[in-house]
C-alpha cells in the first residue's frame, strides 16, 4: 500500500490543503478529475482519496453523489476546510497594478466586494491553483489570482491580501475514501454513517422508510435525492446519519429502512469531525 493521498486539482488547490490538514503523513497526489483520484485508490497508486462533497455556500459538489456508490471505495473519515481566499501576484507587484484576477468560477463571486473596491475585474479559470501556476510561468504583472495561501507558497507568488472572501462561514466538507472500511472504530465525538438507497414503488414509501429514524431517535443530518441512469422514475437517495450501525437504535432504524427499500448500501462508517458541532 502506497503512502499517497489522491485529490482532484493542481498543487495548491483547496483539496490539497484538506490533504495536508487531515493526513499530513501522506504524500498528496494531484489528479486531473475526480474519477482519476478514485482510480488511483482502486489501482493501489494511492492509499486514500480526498473528495469534496458539499460547500456551505454552493451546496453539493456536482457528480460526487453518483461517483461514490460506483467507486467501490468506502468513507473512512471526514474533513472540513474553511475556504480562505487570498489575492496573489508576482513578487514586487502592488495591488494598484492588478487589472484583473483569475480564479475558479465559484471563487469570483465570493470576493465580489473586494474586487469592486479596487476596480479589479474577474476572469474565470478552470482551476484556481492552476491559474496561479500559469501566472507564475507567464510573468504577467497585471494579472492576479484568487486562491489559497498554499497555492502562493507552491508557485512563489506574493500575497497582496488575505481572507478577502465576503462571507466568513464558507466551508467545504471532504470525505476521505479508502479501499477498505474499519467499522470497529469509535470516534470521541461520535460516529457518522453514510448510505444510499432506493425506495420500493409503493405509496408513501419514503415517508415510511424515514419513520424508523424518527421513532428510534436517530438524527439524519443529510438526505438528498438524485436521478439514476437518466431515469425520471428511478430515484436514489443519499443520507448521512449520526451513529454506528451496531448501535441498537440505529440497527432498528436500518431494519425498518430495509423493509421499505429495494436496496441499501452503506458507503462508510467513520468518526464525526469536531468541526460539524
Amino acid at each position: 500500500m502506497t503512502n499517497r493521498i489522491a485529490f482532484q486539482g493542481e498543487p495548491g488547490a483547496y483539496s490539497h490543503e484538506a490533504c495536508r490538514k487531515a493526513r499530513p503523513d501522506l504524500k498528496p497526489l494531484p489528479c486531473r478529475t475526480f474519477e482519476d483520484a478514485i482510480e488511483a485508490v482502486q489501482s493501489g497508486e494511492a492509499e486514500m482519496a480526498m473528495l469534496p462533497v458539499e460547500n456551505s455556500t454552493y451546496g453539493r459538489v456536482a457528480d460526487i453523489h453518483r461517483l461514490l456508490p460506483e467507486s467501490g471505495l468506502r468513507i473512512v473519515d471526514e474533513a472540513f476546510v474553511r475556504v480562505h481566499i487570498s489575492l496573489m501576484a508576482l513578487p514586487g507587484v502592488e495591488i494598484e497594478q492588478i487589472e484583473k484576477v483569475r480564479a475558479h468560477l465559484v471563487l469570483l463571486p465570493q470576493a465580489e466586494d473586494f474586487l469592486k473596491r479596487y476596480g479589479i475585474r474577474g476572469e474565470a479559470s478552470a482551476d484556481s491553483a492552476g491559474a496561479a501556476a500559469e501566472i507564475a510561468a507567464a510573468a504577467d504583472r497585471t494579472t492576479g489570482v484568487l486562491a489559497s495561501d498554499l497555492a502562493a507558497e507552491i508557485n512563489g507568488l506574493h500575497i497582496l491580501a488575505r481572507h478577502i472572501e465576503d462571507h466568513a462561514h464558507n466551508t467545504t466538507r471532504f470525505l476521505l475514501m479508502s479501499r477498505q472500511s474499519d467499522t470497529s472504530r469509535r470516534g470521541k465525538d461520535g460516529m457518522m454513517t453514510t448510505f444510499v438507497f432506493q425506495v420500493r414503488n409503493i405509496p408513501a414509501a419514503l415517508y415510511k422508510a424515514m419513520g424508523g429514524f424518527a421513532t428510534n431517535g436517530v438524527n439524519m443530518t443529510k438526505l438528498e435525492s438524485y436521478m439514476v441512469d437518466g431515469s425520471f422514475t428511478a430515484t436514489q437517495f443519499y443520507a448521512d446519519i449520526e451513529g454506528h450501525p451496531d448501535d441498537p437504535n440505529v440497527k432498528l432504524a436500518m431494519d425498518e429502512l430495509n423493509y421499505f427499500t429495494t436496496n441499501v448500501e452503506i458507503l462508510g462508517v467513520y468518526p464525526a469531525a469536531i468541526e460539524r458541532f
